[in-house]
């Protein structure tokens, strides 16, 4: 199976994480904005990251990827079957991928990723309002959410710990001081700690030290 995208993107990170957890092998085919690769372009019909080819069968978005992965290993249980516990694990990955990495994204791309790697400004007010007036209310709810076992749903790793934590990353790339949140913080440095992210995440962080080191936040 081929995947298209980077790990930068918190969407593409989560898929690579989840598919380490379940022990499934995804080849990553490296992948940038406005990418004209025409099997890409095939599996992503939007033209957004991630894409998935696995021989005839294309997919695109990172969910309904994930979704994928578990149906053909089901036995790694990275999503739960309890009725319960399954709705809230895709509560999570939804609130992860359209509050958290929206909120994430508005900053890390306007701070970095237009300026250094598109060549133009990035719309700063946006990022400041993301970080400032949007950012406290979002985190004031997670640092709430966690229960005492540092996992989501179920006291164990599964899918919404992936979706959730994976855009911290892109918060970490920032510098964000993200003290004042210390629930929220500890649980999602201990999740981006596993193997199946270390590795992303001391990667990005290399490339960053060598070309791109991110702005301080303002």
């Amino acid at each position: 199976m081929i995947l298209y995208g980077s790990s930068m993107s918190p969407f593409v990170r989560k898929v690579l994480a989840f598919a380490a957890e379940q022990d499934t092998e995804l080849e990553l085919k490296p992948m940038g904005i406005g990418s004209t690769d025409p099997d890409f372009l095939r599996a992503s019909p939007l033209r957004k990251m991630p894409a998935l080819i696995d021989g005839d069968y294309t997919l695109a978005d990172s969910s309904a990827i994930v979704h994928y992965l578990d149906a053909l290993k089901p036995e790694a249980k990275l999503i739960p079957t309890e009725p319960r516990a399954r709705g809230r694990a895709i509560w999570f990955d939804e609130w992860g991928d359209t509050i958290l990495c929206a909120l994430a994204g508005k900053m890390f791309f306007n701070r970095i990723v237009a300026p250094r790697f598109l060549g133009r400004d990035g719309d700063l007010g946006a990022a400041d309002t993301a970080e400032h007036e949007e950012l406290p209310a979002v985190l004031d709810y997670l640092d709430t959410a966690i229960p005492a076992s540092g996992f989501l749903v179920e006291d164990r790793l599964t899918l919404a710990d992936l979706a959730v934590a994976s855009p911290f990353a892109n918060l970490g790339h920032l510098g964000l001081d993200l003290s004042r949140w210390p629930r929220a913080k500890a649980y999602a440095e201990a999740i981006l700690a596993r193997p199946s992210f270390a590795g992303l995440v001391a990667r990005e962080q290399a490339f960053f030290a060598r070309v791109a080191a991110p702005t301080a936040a303002a």
